[in-house]
């Protein structure tokens, strides 16, 4: 299989990934001609005290199992194999490591985390190496000077935070992929959250 040549890191708790962050990835491919989305799971943010609730190992296997009808969707455990915290700088520069100089890296991230990049660790680094991608939901994202970024509209009302909740009452929750929904009923997953 070819290298692709243009491709997006898309990194998150995905705890658990559900239909905004596949429809998000699908528009990115689609507007921007994208070869391929690496769906990165962070194994603990540096910017949120809280650690997910579903195991690493089940967060993986939740986005091989949701990514598996798209050709152009990776899984990638980069950063449930080194210790945490998980810095998006680090991943970056492992990716350009890993690909061809001419490869075009972006970075797939919500306006919330767009408008806080300046406390990201090694910023400028990122700036220097990766086009954004800019998810903005209520409002335009606007542009940084220095930062090369792309913005696109992800209005998808999906949120893990409420799918926890539902499955911790025992409600089914939307925006589940199917198969993703059978794995956290057949595990057992968020059942017994506070």
């Amino acid at each position: 299989m070819a290298q692709p040549r243009r491709i997006a890191l898309f990194g998150g708790t995905f705890d658990p990934i559900h239909q905004g962050h596949l429809e998000i990835a699908t528009k990115a491919i689609d507007l921007l001609s994208l070869e391929a989305v690496f769906f990165i799971p962070c194994r603990q943010s540096p910017h949120k005290e809280q650690l997910p609730r579903a195991s690493d190992a089940d967060r993986h296997e939740m986005l091989t199992t949701a990514t598996r009808p798209f050709p152009w969707a990776r899984v990638d455990p980069i950063e449930l194999q080194k210790p945490p915290p998980s810095y998006t700088w680090e991943t970056v520069a492992a990716f350009r490591e890993r690909f061809p100089e001419n490869t075009e890296l972006h970075l797939l991230i919500g306006e919330d985390q767009w408008i806080k990049l300046s406390g990201w660790k090694n910023h400028q680094y990122l700036a220097e190496t990766v086009h954004f991608i800019v998810v903005g939901r209520d409002r335009q994202p606007k542009p940084r000077p220095g930062y090369r970024a792309r913005f696109i509209e992800g209005n998808h009302p999906a949120s893990s935070n409420e799918i926890r909740s539902k499955l911790s009452m025992g409600l089914e929750p939307d925006w589940l992929p199917d198969a993703v929904s059978r794995f956290i009923l057949e595990k057992g997953l968020y059942s017994s959250l506070p």
